[in-house]
C-alpha cells in the first residue's frame, strides 16, 4: 500500500492519502481519544504519541500533532497505523454510531437565506478547504452573523481566520446581502 502525504497550511497538520475510501459519506473530526470511541480507526491513530486530532474526509486522513513532537518521528508510526487499519476488518466508524456530517443538508425549517448559505458553503467552500485537509461546518445564522466550525487542518490553522474573513465572509456577503459577518465556533 502506497500512502501519499501532503503539507497543509497548518504546520501542525499533515494530510495522508491512502488511495482508498476513508469515509463513504460525510466527514468525521476527533479532537481527542475520548471523542473517538465509535471509531476503531481513530482510536488506532490516537495510540501514536503526539497525535492530537484526527479528521477523516472521503479519501484522506488529516492528523494534527502536538508542538513537541517532530513529524519525522511520528510519520512512520502513523503510516503503519493506516496500513494496519486497511489490513484489518475494522470499520472507520462503527455502523451503529455512524452519524455523517449533515450540517449542510437542507432542512425544511431553514429560511431561504440559510438554504442559500448552506448551498454556497457546500458547493464553493467545502471543496476548497478539503484540498487543504479540512472541512467547514455550518452552525447557525443569527442577526446577520454566520457561525461556522473549522475542522481538520483548518482547526487551529494560523490562516483560518484569514480564510474565514477574506474568503468565506466576502463570498457570502456578495451572494447573500443579509450576511454581515462570519465567525468561527469552537467545537
Amino acid at each position: 500500500m502506497f500512502i501519499q502525504t501532503e503539507q497543509t497550511p497548518n504546520p501542525q497538520t499533515l494530510k495522508f492519502l491512502p488511495g482508498k475510501v476513508v469515509m463513504e459519506d460525510g466527514t468525521a473530526f476527533f479532537q481527542d481519544v475520548n471523542s473517538a470511541l465509535n471509531s476503531p480507526f481513530a482510536k488506532r491513530l490516537f495510540k501514536v504519541e503526539g497525535v492530537e486530532g484526527v479528521f477523516f474526509g472521503s479519501d484522506f486522513i488529516t492528523i494534527t500533532k502536538g508542538q513537541s513532537i517532530d513529524w519525522q518521528t511520528m510519520k512512520p508510526l502513523i503510516l503503519a497505523s493506516i496500513i494496519d487499519h486497511y489490513n484489518s476488518d475494522d470499520e472507520t466508524i462503527s455502523k451503529e454510531e455512524n452519524k455523517s456530517n449533515e450540517s449542510l443538508s437542507q432542512n425544511e425549517n431553514d429560511s431561504d437565506i440559510v438554504k442559500q448559505i448552506k448551498e454556497l458553503l457546500d458547493t464553493r467552500v467545502r471543496p476548497a478547504v478539503a484540498m487543504d485537509g479540512g472541512d467547514i461546518i455550518y452552525d447557525s445564522f443569527k442577526d446577520g452573523i454566520v457561525y461556522l466550525h473549522m475542522q481538520g487542518a483548518c482547526s487551529g490553522c494560523p490562516s483560518s481566520t484569514a480564510t474565514l474573513k477574506m474568503g468565506i465572509e466576502n463570498m457570502l456577503k456578495h451572494y447573500v446581502p443579509e450576511v454581515q459577518e462570519v465567525r468561527p465556533v469552537d467545537a
